[in-house]
């Protein structure tokens, strides 16, 4: 574990840029409809759902029901089921530390974790451990502060969950970089456009990201092939 800290840390030194402000913009939200500091740190050590804690914010402030936020959330995180196909192995042989793997799958998570490179000397299944816990830390940070600056300074709120796309964007650049073939990223685009396109913003996301695996599971020998 010690020798997986320090290039763990590397890793996810892009998540803790982004995380520190979303999760900071969060905990802003949060204190803005009354919740204090405290609330802020149990809502990102228990739910621990990016913009599902955004989703949370307008649903406190519309006092809606436990049922509702309960649908409305599994709605919006779903996605994260065709993430842990990919990983199903790959937690199963982690041992109890797959439980807490399969509740911090986040979106940066899941991108770190697929293009994670793993020094010779260092346990791999450490070091996704410490990626998943440092990004988790790096969240619960960002939404403390918030959640106190916000109630000692005055916030204008409007356009604070920007950060979250923000995150996306900074994310999906590094891997384009990174990877020499830009076909998922294509077959990514496009699934989303034309899914976004059909269905409207409030109903692409689960179509597009079906879409994305069936096509990747299609293409999987080719892709494949220029990955080796």
């Amino acid at each position: 574990m010690r020798k997986a800290l320090r290039p763990a840390f590397t890793a996810t030194i892009p998540v803790l840029c982004g995380y520190l402000f979303i999760g900071f913009a969060f905990g802003v939200m949060l204190r803005d409809i009354g919740f204090t500091t405290p609330w802020a740190f149990l809502c990102s050590l228990t739910i621990y759902a990016g913009s599902g804690q955004y989703l949370l914010v307008s649903l406190l402030a519309a006092k809606a029901s436990l049922v509702t936020v309960a649908v409305m959330t599994l709605l919006l995180n779903c996605r994260h089921i065709f993430y842990g196909l990919s990983f199903l192995e790959t937690f199963h042989s982690m041992g109890a530390r797959k439980w807490y793997m399969i509740f911090s799958l986040t979106d940066e998570t899941y991108s770190l974790l697929c293009s994670l490179k793993t020094p010779s000397d260092v346990d791999p299944d450490a070091m996704r451990f410490l990626v998943a816990i440092l990004d988790h830390a790096y969240w619960i940070i960002g939404s403390i502060i918030g959640a106190f600056i916000g109630g000692v300074l005055p916030f204008d709120t409007t356009g604070i969950d920007f950060a979250m796309t923000s995150l996306f964007t900074v994310i999906f650049v590094e891997q384009w970089q990174a990877s020499k073939s830009h076909v998922p990223a294509f077959l990514g685009l496009g699934a989303a456009a034309l899914s976004l396109a059909l269905l409207g913003p409030q109903n692409f996301i689960l179509p597009a990201m079906l879409a994305i695996c069936v096509m990747l599971v299609a293409l999987r020998r080719q892709l494949a092939k220029e990955a080796a």
